[in-house]
């Protein structure tokens, strides 16, 4: 059974950080990249950051660009995404995601992705 289970996410103010974090367990860790997305109320699932395999490769959506980190531990099978600098526009749920690859890419796409955590809520307040 495959489960990715997220945490780290809370109510913060404005300009703080937090470290989402996501275990995965029931597949082969080292043969997915990893993926983050978050959803606004009111709003469809969106592209936050994703990381390769091996970490070589790392992609950010804009607006998270120089505030936000994603990294992984294959030896413990978990992805982190560090958010510095919280606007209250990073409000939202936080989902981690995990995709097959063969060939060491990542996508962007939410279909692209295999399997989901359930969540974990971020609340940034002004």
């Amino acid at each position: 059974q495959v489960q990715l289970v997220e945490s780290g996410g809370g109510l913060v103010q404005a300009g703080d950080s937090l470290r989402l974090s996501c275990a995965v367990s029931g597949l082969s860790f080292i043969d997915y990249a990893m993926g983050w997305f978050r959803q606004a109320p009111g709003k469809e699932r969106e592209f936050v950051s994703a990381i390769s395999r091996r970490s070589g490769t790392r992609v950010y959506e804009d607006a998270v660009k120089g505030r936000f980190i994603v990294s992984r531990e294959n030896d413990r099978n978990t992805v982190y995404l560090q958010m510095n600098a919280l606007k209250p526009e990073d409000t939202a749920i936080y989902y981690c995601a995990a995709h097959a690859t063969s060939s060491g890419g990542i996508t962007r796409r939410l279909d692209g992705y295999d399997y989901w955590g359930q969540g974990t809520q971020v609340t940034v307040s002004s």
